[in-house]
């Protein structure tokens, strides 16, 4: 027997973004039911991403830490591995959070139902269950369905040789040698856990540089450790063919430019990107229109071509971010809810999670150049820092560029360690609209890497004493 039920808000996905947005709703007191395919809730960045593969950065970065203080005096001897131990790790603080998620449900009262939900008209919802299908009338419905890996165009091969990030994060055993395609956040992170975990990497990205989205300069202090780390790093290059073979190795194709070359692994990872979850929704049986990029369209509300059904999180576009559609999620619900929001904010920060990590956010020099944006800029090498030094971090960079005529932030690229934490300095000065005087007559703690913000800002002004600038 189909069960109809009614919801003020029906919330589709329980990842960052569903979740905060349900929650957000709860809190301004509608009733709120949510709804994901995952027996937890938490969605990919949770139980299949950020988390579990910080929780293997840590101990990777930890492993390279360790080794490198040979330099420093301190000897250890080689690590041992514990495969077992590790996913049990790894296993053991996503179950903590996910049981956080759930407690915070159950204290809001918010309704959470383990199933597939896809759309039977602008008002309602068909919800199957491992027992039953449901209909679901919502007043209002917001979608947090998220994204999957993409796979090469083309070449279309199931095989557990073959990985994604998800399969990749189970950590079912170090392969001897480990072909990483693409050289964006996903594939940087997960190449270097597995390197420094005992796998030869082989790294392969179609762009003539890794992490495309940011600045060259800031992205070549990892580019040189990569390089040191993996076995090699193939840019320019595309995978044509993957071949399975008898002892479950893959033989790859690649081609760059017109030289070809045929090499065997153990194990492929597929790290291309990201594709929005649409297939399962059935958005056929709505009003909702899409973009020309194939994502939900929808306005600074969140709001799509359908009046009371909003969209958020990956499925809406890029940044396909977990901060992104935590954001997005609280403006949904409290549009929703009647209360005024929208999504305005001036810049989205990235961070790629590696070691060195590289983070940036606002306008780079790459796209300020492309549409004739004028800028200066102020970098403070990090080989002048005494605390980057202490730390073996020497070729970190923190860089910000400015608007020449009120001096205010346009954009700041970050690479070290830490940076994913000093971004957030740049964020708000961005958001807060401050110029290069206010930053650096903010008395920052010595001997800190985050005082580099202030000291890049004294470099643009001509006023920083730990470095020399030539008057120009």
């Amino acid at each position: 027997m189909n069960k109809t039920t009614q919801a003020e808000i029906a919330v589709i996905g329980a990842g960052p973004g569903g979740y905060a947005a349900a929650f957000r709703a709860a809190d301004l007191g509608k009733s709120v039911v949510l709804i994901d395919r995952d027996p937890t809730l938490g969605g990919v960045c949770l139980n299949r991403g950020c988390i579990p593969s910080k929780a293997l950065l840590h101990i990777s970065k930890v492993m390279d830490e360790a080794h490198s203080l040979s330099k420093m005096g301190v000897l250890y001897n080689k690590p041992s591995i514990d495969l077992d131990q590790i996913r049990s790790h790894k296993n053991k603080i996503v179950s903590q959070l996910n049981q956080g998620i759930d407690k915070m449900a159950k204290a809001r009262g918010v309704e959470t139902i383990q199933g597939l939900a896809s759309f039977k008209n602008n008002n309602e919802l068909s919800v199957k269950t491992t027992s039953s299908d449901s209909t679901i009338k919502f007043q209002q419905c917001i979608i947090a369905a998220g994204s999957t890996s993409s796979m090469i165009p083309g070449i279309s091969i199931e095989h557990e040789s073959i990985l994604n990030s998800r399969t990749a994060l189970e950590l079912n055993d170090i392969p001897k040698n480990l072909l990483v395609i693409g050289g964006g956040a996903i594939g940087l992170e997960l190449g270097q856990v597995y390197s420094l975990l005992g796998s030869k990497v082989t790294l392969v990205e179609f762009m003539p540089n890794i992490i495309p989205g940011a600045d060259e300069d800031i992205v070549k202090p990892l580019y040189r450790k990569l390089n040191k780390q993996f076995d090699s790093i193939l840019l320019s290059s595309k995978v044509t063919k993957l071949e399975v073979q008898k002892n479950n190795s893959i033989n790859v194709t690649i081609e760059n430019g017109s030289s070809v070359t045929r090499s065997n692994y153990n194990k492929v990872l597929i790290a291309i990107g990201r594709k929005p979850n649409l297939e399962l929704l059935k958005i056929e049986n709505t009003d909702i229109k899409l973009n020309v990029d194939g994502y939900i369209d929808v306005d600074a509300y969140q709001r799509t071509s359908v009046e009371n059904i909003f969209a958020i999180g990956d499925i809406v576009g890029n940044p396909m971010l977990a901060h992104k559609a935590t954001h997005e999620g609280k403006v949904a619900a409290e549009v929703c809810s009647g209360h005024p929001a929208a999504m305005d904010c001036q810049a989205i920060p990235s961070v790629v999670y590696t070691d060195p990590e590289v983070a940036w956010a606002g306008l780079n020099e790459v796209e300020a150049k492309q549409n004739k944006i004028k800028y200066n800029k102020g970098e403070f090498p990090w080989a002048a820092s005494g605390r980057a030094i202490a730390m073996g971090a020497n070729q970190g960079k923190t860089k910000i560029l400015f608007d020449p005529e009120n001096k205010k932030v346009l954009g700041v690229g970050i690479v070290g360690p830490g940076a994913g934490d000093m971004i957030s300095e740049a964020m708000i000065s961005i958001e807060m609209g401050v110029d290069a005087e206010d930053i650096a007559l903010t008395v920052h703690p010595h001997p800190t890497v985050g005082e580099t913000f202030a000291m890049a800002a004294e470099a643009f002004l001509g006023t920083i004493t730990d470095l020399y600038v030539p008057k120009k």
